[in-house]
């Protein structure tokens, strides 16, 4: 037996959702190795494991979710020998962090319409723009966004990374930067049979800060003025640290 369905058959019999939804015969069941994501000092990223199994033969398809905001493009251009930003334009309601991955290429899977439907994949995200611009320029930040969304490791897409262990049981690793949003996030599961969405289900977790970091970011949005004063106090005392070996000199 392999190492990743012994942690499968391991969590159906620890967890409460799996093994009643096994035993009953569901189409589509599946867990998250935690439900929580902590950011301590020193995070450098990591990654939830999605285990789930299906009533039998079947493509999946994972979606996740991050909180929602609105995010600002800006475009910079060359005006009198330097680069500054000219233009920008604000989209409402962005998922600060989404991830698609598939068993298969998502076109073999799932019709165009119901891929736009389910808003699988960066290229039907509802992106609306706050400002108006004419369809060529919102296209062209659009794209920007999602470029630079990519290169951060916030949007993702993935064929094949969801990995089936046999012929019902599967699992896929979600990752996350060092960077990722705090927040409540959304995991989507969908099970697939000839084109046709035929069972989902949707589990949540949370990436929140925890330790000294929390407490920090805690009280600089309770007590923002006082948090402002010290930091400034903090500072001038590191200033005239670093200055006594010179005097001293």
């Amino acid at each position: 037996m392999t190492s990743g369905r012994a942690r499968l058959i391991a969590l159906m019999l620890a967890c409460p959702i799996l093994w009643p939804a096994a035993a009953s015969g569901q189409a589509l069941m599946a867990d998250l190795s935690s439900d929580l994501v902590a950011i301590t000092t020193g995070f450098t990223g990591t990654k939830l494991v999605l285990f789930g199994a299906t009533d039998g033969p079947g493509d999946i398809v994972v979606v996740v979710r991050g909180p929602q905001r609105d995010i600002v493009v800006r475009r910079k251009s060359h005006v009198a020998g330097m680069w500054i930003n000219t233009r920008r334009l604000t989209f409402a309601v962005v998922p600060s962090y989404y991830a698609l991955f598939t068993s298969r290429s998502l076109d073999e899977i799932v019709p165009p319409r119901a891929q736009r439907l389910e808003h699988f994949g960066t290229g039907n995200l509802r992106l609306e723009p706050v400002q108006r611009r004419s369809p060529e320029e919102t296209a062209q930040f659009r794209q920007a966004l999602v470029d630079e969304q990519r290169r951060r490791g916030l949007f993702a897409e993935g064929e094949g990374k969801v990995q089936f262990l046999d012929a019902r049981l599967f699992r896929a690793d979600i990752p996350f930067p060092a960077d990722v949003p705090i927040g409540s996030y959304l995991v989507e599961v969908y099970l697939i049979r000839d084109r046709i969405v035929v069972a989902g289900l949707q589990r949540p977790f949370q990436i929140q800060q925890v330790g000294v970091d929390a407490a920090v970011n805690e009280f600089a949005d309770r007590q923002a003025l006082l948090y402002g004063i010290i930091a400034v106090l903090g500072a001038g005392v590191a200033g005239w640290l670093a200055a006594l070996p010179f005097r001293n000199a």
